[in-house]
């Protein structure tokens, strides 16, 4: 282990002098990045990473060190540097400014620039948000950049809980790509020299852009052009749910979709690679297609438990579709509520449940969320809204080794390639029509359909790994050899089950299904939007059915073989490695985890006897899956069909309950 300061502070300072020359070249070799993308070489030592908040502060080398240092020796393979609000922030003291490297200053960078050679002295990789707080933005946002709304051109989005707290500045347009260059220009200046050395990616999180009646300067304009009909005309009930304003907001939506990912999410990976970054992207909460946005960027990050852990199989979809390795997850955000039930009381059975289950849906990469930079010697900061990684609280001890846990299962996982049989179309048509979510499952965060975020894969098709797809990816996919292929993927048959169909993807579904593709039509789709295709919609619709290798019903389907029978009781996730196969199954209890996890909810004292049957190499395979409490399994299945079982056994401490105020009530969890 890695001996704290003094001795450590001086050999980092003699590495970062030594090496501070030589490592400005590393990335601007060219075709470098390149190759490590094409080839998933990033977080290539599959240990996990931890978000490190930085509270607007005179941040100084002792205690970059001394976090960096307790990091290493704990079992983190790098941090991702997040800028926020200063402490006195949470007092909402908007007196007293506290002292600090000003936001993008030669000294803020200087700091960053520290950081991040420390971090290679340590073996461990830096990345770093492209901003300070969540949605990008600044006091050098001018009004015309800032975010709009299309009913009251006076209102612009303030971002004020950032590191120039307590000045206030402007969210920028994420619809126009000038805005974001602006922005970029400045951001990426400061954040440059840092970038020098080991491979690091730049961050964007989630969509914290308020997106009701989102619009850019000319918005109007290009949605009559393509449209042929005044967007102003509906604008007042957009989001009724009473005819015509449902069509109204698909054909919103799907210009706002297109406004998304072409001036933002496609542009910040272009800046990023001229930075010599990478792009590592949360595209939750975007009001867009949420594949082709996940399919813009290089590391498409989910996250849980703000998001049940069935969302990461679009993330993951979108990673194979688009031919990337990596798929990153923000995990243990706000694990038993919101913000902060249970903060430092965390149980470490708790994570490895919620671990397991979004191992089993696709993720291959961890993010705590996370650690607060603390002065050295010191664990006293704390951030509200994640499990504590520091040197206090319940977890401290156990942190070792549940990420020598999470980085053994994270290297199987990224192995090969993601297996899958069965493509399913998501049904983007109809949450876009949808609107509203029900208000029963809505957040203060979270009120659109669009999100995806209770769209989960359909039951009957788990026997066959299904994986999502949508209509971009369906116009490049090809049917050859009895397969569908596209990107990494390769499938048998395609499931539609869906309310409404873009006239695109019901072209595109009868020529693959003309070719022979073997198509489940569950429903007959309608065609979303008011302004329509101009084909006989009715027509193709038939055309589709009358082909013999269109069923209404997956029971019909003849003789696609199921992958996995026997699975209902838990989640599982598939990796192809040349002629082997990596199946990890997740522990029973992982399954159906929703948001927040009870206090102890782990506890598990029995062991579960499941038989499966897999269909590998062409035969049919019985095991015997005994899950021992908190025990997830991991087979090897080789060329020859030798099942073996990987080693992965790890046993935290038994949970424990302790009882939890709520609404004045002492209520004892179980």
């Amino acid at each position: 282990m890695i001996k704290a300061l003094p001795a450590m502070f001086l050999m980092i300072t003699m590495f970062i002098a030594a090496h501070a020359q030589q490592s400005e070249l590393v990335l601007t070799k060219p075709g470098s990045l390149e190759h490590a993308l094409s080839r998933g070489k990033l977080y290539s030592d599959s240990r996990p990473w931890t978000r490190w908040w930085w509270f607007a502060a005179e941040i100084d080398k002792t205690s970059v060190a001394d976090n960096l240092v307790w990091l290493k020796n704990n079992g983190f393979g790098g941090v991702e540097i997040a800028w926020v609000y200063p402490l006195n922030r949470m007092k909402k003291d908007t007196i007293h400014y506290t002292p600090r490297q000003e936001w993008l200053s030669p000294e803020w960078t200087g700091m960053v620039v520290y950081a991040k050679r420390c971090a290679d002295s340590l073996g461990m990789g830096s990345d770093f948000t492209f901003g300070s707080l969540w949605p990008f933005g600044d006091t050098k946002v001018p009004f015309s950049e800032a975010t709009m709304n299309l009913v009251d051109p006076s209102w612009r989005q303030e971002i004020s809980a950032s590191w120039e707290y307590p000045l206030k500045g402007f969210v920028i347009d994420h619809l126009s790509r000038n805005a974001f260059y602006n922005y970029a220009e400045r951001t990426g200046n400061a954040l440059k020299p840092a970038i020098q050395g080991s491979f690091s990616g730049l961050f964007c999180d989630s969509w914290e852009v308020e997106s009701k009646y989102l619009s850019t300067p000319g918005f109007t304009g290009k949605f009559f052009k393509q449209y042929n009909y005044s967007l102003s005309d509906y604008a007042d009930s957009l989001y009724s749910n009473h005819e015509p304003y449902p069509s109204v907001r698909y054909d919103y939506m799907k210009l706002i979709s297109e406004y998304v990912i072409e001036e933002f999410y496609k542009p910040f990976t272009q800046k990023s690679h001229e930075l010599g970054a990478f792009s590592r992207v949360q595209c939750s909460g975007a009001p867009c297609d949420i594949i082709s946005s996940y399919a813009a960027v290089d590391v498409p990050e989910s996250e849980a438990l703000l998001y049940d852990p069935t969302y990461s199989n679009i993330v993951a979809s979108a990673a194979s579709l688009s031919g990337k390795k990596v798929v990153s997850c923000e995990t243990f955000t706000c694990l038993y509520g919101w913000p902060r039930d249970h903060h430092s009381e965390e149980q470490v059975a708790d994570l490895k449940l919620l671990a397991d289950a979004v191992f089993a849906n696709g993720v291959n990469q961890i993010f705590w969320h996370g650690k607060p930079f603390n002065p050295a010697g010191q664990d006293t900061v704390k951030f509200y809204a994640s499990v504590h990684v520091g040197k206090s609280g319940s977890l401290a001890k156990n942190i070792p080794a549940f990420n020598k846990y999470l980085q053994q299962v994270s290297a199987y996982m990224r192995k090969g390639k993601n297996y899958a049989d069965v493509a399913v179309y998501l049904p983007l048509e109809d949450s876009w029509m949808a609107g509203e979510l029900p208000a029963e499952k809505q957040f203060i965060w979270a009120w659109g359909e669009y999100e995806q975020r209770y769209t989960c894969l359909p039951t009957e098709l788990k026997a066959y790994r299904p994986l999502w797809i949508n209509s971009a990816f369906l116009q490049k996919a090809e049917y050859k050899n009895g397969r569908l292929q596209v990107g990494d993927l390769s499938f048998s048959a395609l499931y539609v089950d869906v309310k409404y169909l873009d006239a695109a993807a019901l072209v595109r579904i009868l020529e693959l299904a003309k070719s022979g593709l073997p198509v489940c039509l569950r429903n007959i789709p309608a065609e979303p939007g008011l302004a329509k295709s101009g084909l006989d919609y009715p027509q193709l619709v038939k055309q589709v059915l009358s082909l013999n290798n269109v069923k209404r019903e997956w029971t019909e389907m003849g003789d696609i073989r199921p992958f996995i029978n026997g699975t209902q009781a838990f989640d599982y996730w598939c990796r192809v490695d040349e002629d082997e196969l990596y199946i990890f199954f997740a522990n029973p209890k992982s399954q159906n985890l929703k948001f927040p996890l009870q206090y102890g909810q782990s506890l598990n004292t029995s062991e579960e006897t499941h038989l499966v049957n897999i269909f590998c190499h062409e035969k049919n395979i019985p095991v015997e899956l005994k899950f021992k409490p908190y025990q997830s399994i991991l087979l090897k299945i080789d060329k020859q069909n030798h099942v073996s079982n990987i080693d992965i056994e790890y046993l935290p401490e038994t949970p424990v309950f302790k009882p939890r105020i709520r609404n004045g009530k002492e209520k004892w969890e179980k």
